[in-house]
């Protein structure tokens, strides 16, 4: 079953991957490839419609991206954002020029409800602005659409070839029309079907794992987190016995995790499970690292090793399954984007792995697309709404050295948090929440004695695509009695604090 596909090309900018999650919940597939990619693999993919979009680059720069002009030849709509629209205007031979002041934020617009683009949209909108350059002089063929007090060249359309251009951002939750406008350029513009969904994505991938695996047999990474579970359970439909499902206890799971992840998929699911207890094997391997970056590389050299040791006891096995979802490969820097952090199961691989090949059927999912699949799949809600968990575990949640009396009591201080959360409520609202022990002893008095423990950080995020998150705002009473309940249940801990930082700038997880 080929898909319609709507291509986000990545000029550089930080919204890309959001841009795609609009578009997506929206019913199109979109992915998100580099500006350089080749022309006849774009022609390959025959998308529906074509997004530039990018960031702060001047078109004027000798260093600033392109793409291949024959872009604009191939007969398919294109929408240019920012970026991506200023250097569409100065391709096709418009004027852009820098700003004399640098627009940026909200900005009432005027626009030309007549066009396509802004079918349905208020005459007056509010969207969010960000630019350098501004356009002086539309390219041929082009006329504008809609403008501010402070830009006259807002947006721009050439409706015979149905290309169009934004200077302002659609999918940013600060343009109140955004999504009016995006679902225009797709049903409008682009005359989408609207196919993309779980049910469909679910019975297309199984048959392809099918088609793909044949009687081959199957290891599946399984962390019993939701993606590697989604993963498995995918897997299983698809080939049954052929797959074993090896789960790592590496020492650095949340409390009781281990015991409950073993009565999920022996009990719940059809599978063949083996639990490794691996701990002291991944604790010597670790012993003295402090980097973050070197943590994620050993526990993902150290899984490998382990799931080719099991292999070799079960005989041959073509295939490894992971749960890399799509967040995962754009963080780790594939395509345009920057590595903002090597994942276990993309950049942190050794390199060389023993099986023919791996299987990632939900590489192309946000991390809600994967829960949606997963009830599709009929897992049950308690397993797929589970607060995320890194691979490496407990070990990017302890700053510093990993020993087992320190990841014993992250257990017990994080267990402390997230059962507060629960019983107040808001475990399905908060979208990541989760303790960190750092690195940081300070004075504190327990029973009139002096102290010099360590200080637990707590996070909780809210967001659904995991690409954006702004901090919780956690009542203060929840907060002191976690607080409260940490310092005197935990040993080795006399001091909490709470992480009111967003991403960007910081990442959800410290390390």
């Amino acid at each position: 079953m080929e898909k319609e596909m709507i291509i986000v090309l990545d000029f550089g900018g930080q919204n890309n991957q959001l841009i795609a999650r609009k578009i997506r919940e929206q019913n199109v597939y979109c992915e998100v490839l580099p500006y350089y990619t080749d022309l006849d693999r774009i022609k390959g993919l025959a998308p529906k419609g074509i997004i530039f979009t990018g960031g702060q680059d001047s078109v004027h720069d000798p260093d600033a991206p392109k793409c291949d002009s024959g872009i604009f030849s191939l007969g398919i709509p294109i929408l240019g954002i920012g970026y991506g629209c200023q250097w569409m205007t100065h391709s096709l031979g418009g004027k852009v020029s820098k700003a004399p002041v640098k627009e940026h934020g909200k900005t009432e617009l005027r626009v030309n409800n007549a066009s396509k683009l802004f079918h349905n949209v208020s005459e007056n909108t509010i969207c969010w602005m960000s630019n350098t350059d501004y356009i002086e002089t539309p390219a041929s063929g082009f006329t504008i659409i809609a403008s501010s007090d402070s830009c006259p060249v807002a947006a721009i359309e050439d409706k015979t070839r149905d290309f169009y251009g934004l200077l302002f951002h659609p999918e940013i939750v600060h343009t109140e029309e955004g999504t009016k406008i995006l679902h225009n350029f797709l049903y409008e513009i682009c005359q989408c079907s609207g196919d993309w969904k779980m049910a469909s994505f679910n019975e297309h991938m199984i048959e392809s794992l099918r088609n793909k695996i044949g009687d081959k047999k199957v290891l599946c990474a399984l962390s019993g987190g939701v993606d590697s579970s989604v993963a498995a359970v995918m897997v299983s439909k698809a080939v049954g016995k052929q797959l074993t499902c090896i789960f790592v206890d590496h020492g650095l799971l949340r409390k009781n995790e281990g015991d409950e992840v073993e009565e999920i998929f022996t009990t719940q699911f059809d599978v063949n499970f083996i639990r490794v207890n691996a701990q002291q094997r991944f604790y010597d391997k670790l012993a003295g690292v402090t980097e973050p970056e070197q943590k994620r590389k050993i526990i993902g050299e150290e899984f490998i090793r382990v799931f080719e040791e099991e292999a070799k006891k079960i005989g041959t096995v073509d295939y490894l399954v992971q749960g890399t979802i799509y967040p995962d490969v754009i963080e780790s820097g594939v395509g345009n984007s920057a590595v903002i952090k090597s994942h276990h199961n993309v950049g942190g691989l050794p390199d060389y792995v023993d099986f023919k090949e791996i299987i990632e059927p939900l590489r192309d999912l946000f991390k809600d697309e994967v829960r949606k699949s997963g009830l599709e799949l009929g897992i049950p809600e308690k397993l797929v709404f589970r607060q995320p968990f890194p691979g490496p575990g407990l070990a990017i949640r302890i700053i510093g050295d990993i020993t087992p009396e320190k990841v014993a009591i992250l257990q017990d201080a994080d267990y402390v948090y997230r059962d507060e959360i629960a019983k107040a409520g808001l475990d399905r609202e908060i979208g990541q929440y989760f303790a960190v022990l750092t690195n940081l002893r300070s004075v504190g008095v327990t029973d009139d004695e002096r102290t010099y423990d360590y200080t637990v950080a707590l996070r909780a995020v809210t967001t659904t695509d995991f690409m954006t998150a702004e901090f919780a705002e956690l009542p203060w009473d929840l907060l002191g009695k976690i607080s409260s309940r940490i310092v005197n249940e935990v040993k080795h801990v006399n001091r909490v604090c709470y992480d009111i930082t967003g991403k960007p700038p910081a990442t959800i997880e410290w390390e």
